[in-house]
């Protein structure tokens, strides 16, 4: 007869809390589905981010102003693992942003710095280039008060990199290097 292993009321409690926290996931929706899927998911009650961005779109007859996803395919949820089929059950959700098979966290400060970053009026370009390491620095003037990352050197300007680590994403800003000081 197998030995059966005994577990503790207290071990059995922070089973039950490590699923039962709450933290920030990305998820990959289908292309252009971003803005479906946050109402689908806003009306099953969970916790989403969208960061937009406006930005004037051009026809034959008209230039007007519109909100588009600032990361393509991408929405942030704040659940936890027990809703993790009910998230993915939604229409248009692809799959969570995962390592190893397994769903990663995006730290709250990285959520944060997005909330930051779109409700500033920076100039910001999206890409998915790797950059080599640089100094670290935080915004110390202007609308990003408080913004931290990583400096590099595009060309001859200087911008802030927000690297979003588990995206592969990385968010390129102009910032005067006045504006900068090294952490």
């Amino acid at each position: 007869m197998a030995e059966q292993e005994i577990i503790s009321p207290k071990e059995i409690k922070i089973i039950k809390n490590n699923n039962s926290v709450e933290k920030w996931y990305a998820l990959y929706t289908r292309p252009r589905a971003e803005k479906l899927v946050f109402q689908r998911l806003v009306e099953e009650s969970i916790e989403t981010f969208l960061p937009l961005q406006k930005t004037y779109r051009m026809w034959s007859d008209r230039k007007k102003l519109v909100e588009k996803p600032l990361l393509t395919s991408y929405i942030f949820v704040k659940t936890n693992k027990k809703n993790f089929p009910r998230v993915y059950k939604t229409n248009g959700v692809v799959k969570f942003v995962s390592f190893e098979g397994q769903p990663v966290s995006i730290p709250q400060n990285q959520i944060d710095n997005l909330r930051l970053l779109i409700n500033s009026d920076a100039e910001i370009e999206v890409t998915s280039d790797k950059f080599a390491k640089g100094d670290n620095v935080e915004v110390i003037s202007g609308s990003l008060i408080g913004l931290t990352g990583e400096l590099i050197k595009i060309g001859t300007k200087n911008r802030v990199v927000v690297r979003i680590d588990r995206l592969d994403q990385n968010l390129i800003l102009k910032i005067p290097k006045g504006f900068l000081r090294k952490v």
